[in-house]
């Protein structure tokens, strides 16, 4: 078991247990009578060593599998293989990429953050590595963040399987110049333009995504800049506001209750006409003559 990682013993063994239906309290303690038959040798003999009744739930055992078989001064190894990372002399990207990632997956634990990952290896490409990386990200790696930068090493990992190795040509291109320091890498032309292709070819599928997401604003915009005529949202476009059936059936009883009314066409004035209008002194389409008062004659 030392020469093991405990930690992926764990996972494979919970993987399996995972296939089964069950969940909860079941599972842990399934886990708790299955685990035993996955040790042998050392690490049966240190279960067996337990003292009875110490472990009582699932978490225990793993806390007490992990303090056992990977101790500190392990850890801490670790821990030194991801700080102290360097890539190997012709060590291809993408072959010194997954090298430190075993060394990050081999202690979960380490306790590092995300950005000193990222510095971690960083630090250790040779001048030409970091050129290239730069180049490809069009020289603004470091200013990616972190979870950007570690997709972004992933992304030209994947791309980089696909580069041949460097022909004799290239071999003595190479050897033949003086400045080359041993474990650094000297690109030939032919690698500068696959890495070029493959910085174009990673900006149009960045210009083919921002394409798609101007669209999509621009629609939206559309719809949020013109409102409803009728309710006045900017949720929704005219045609689709959610009063139109309620203002349609209003206007359609309203037309019912015309259609049974019909005004008299030979009223002079009109239906709204009242006869006893024609007594009042202010309503005349006439005004009246002033009272004639006789003069009084002189005597």
């Amino acid at each position: 078991m030392e020469s093991d990682n405990p930690y992926s013993h764990i996972k494979e063994f919970e993987e399996v247990c995972n296939t089964f239906q069950e969940g909860g309290v079941a599972i842990d303690l399934m886990r708790l009578k299955l685990f035993p038959f996955t040790l042998k040798d050392k690490a049966k003999i240190w279960l067996n060593s337990l003292r009875p009744r110490s472990i009582r739930m699932w978490t225990d055992l793993q806390a007490e599998f992990l303090k056992k078989f990977f101790p500190t001064h392990r850890t801490n190894g670790l821990k030194r293989q991801i700080s102290n990372f360097l890539a190997k002399e012709n060590e291809k990207f993408y072959e010194c990429w997954e090298r430190y990632m075993e060394a990050i997956n081999a202690c979960p634990h380490h306790g590092f953050d995300t950005w000193l990952l990222v510095s971690y290896f960083y630090d250790g490409m040779s001048s030409s590595v970091k050129q290239l990386l730069e180049t490809m990200c069009r020289g603004d790696f470091m200013s990616k963040n972190p979870e950007e930068a570690m997709d972004f090493l992933s992304y030209v990992s994947e791309v980089s399987r696909g580069w041949d190795e460097p022909n004799a040509r290239d071999v003595g291109r190479m050897k033949s110049q003086p400045n080359a320091k041993g474990g650094m890498y000297v690109f030939s032309e032919d690698m500068d333009m696959k890495a070029k292709l493959a910085t174009m070819v990673r900006r149009l599928e960045e210009l083919e995504l921002e394409k798609v997401q101007e669209v999509q604003a621009i629609s939206e915009t559309l719809v949020q800049a013109m409102p409803c005529s009728i309710c006045q949202s900017y949720e929704h476009l005219v045609e689709e506001c959610p009063t139109i059936p309620i203002v349609r059936e209003m206007f359609g009883d309203q037309a019912n209750v015309l259609d049974q009314f019909k005004p008299n066409n030979n009223a002079p004035y009109g239906s709204t006409y009242n006869s006893n209008w024609r007594n009042n002194p202010n309503f005349s389409w006439k005004p009246r003559p002033p009272q004639y008062t006789p003069l009084a004659q002189a005597p």
